[in-house]
């Protein structure tokens, strides 16, 4: 599994059509369901988080170095990057 927004698109599509296959047993529709709930949970926190770093990111947008002080990781990743 890859780590990025995109790949992640695409396994909730792939469970989606997982569910969708008509062809399941009842229990091969209880284990899909079950697995889709799984997913689920890990893409919420996976978009929570991709979200919380948008907001960081508008702020230093919108304030500049001044705000890296109250966003720590992004001081961090600057640091590495500056660095390169």
């Amino acid at each position: 599994m890859s780590n990025s927004l995109a790949d992640l698109n695409a396994h909730l599509f792939a469970q989606l059509d997982r569910l969708d296959d008509e062809t399941l047993t009842s229990d091969q529709i209880n284990d899909e369901v079950k697995r889709a709930g799984a997913l689920i949970g890990i893409a919420d926190s996976i978009s929570k988080n991709a979200e919380i770093g948008l907001k960081a990111a508008k702020l230093y947008a919108e304030h500049g170095n001044t705000v890296l002080p109250h966003l720590p990781q992004i001081a961090k990743q600057s640091k590495v990057e500056g660095s390169s």
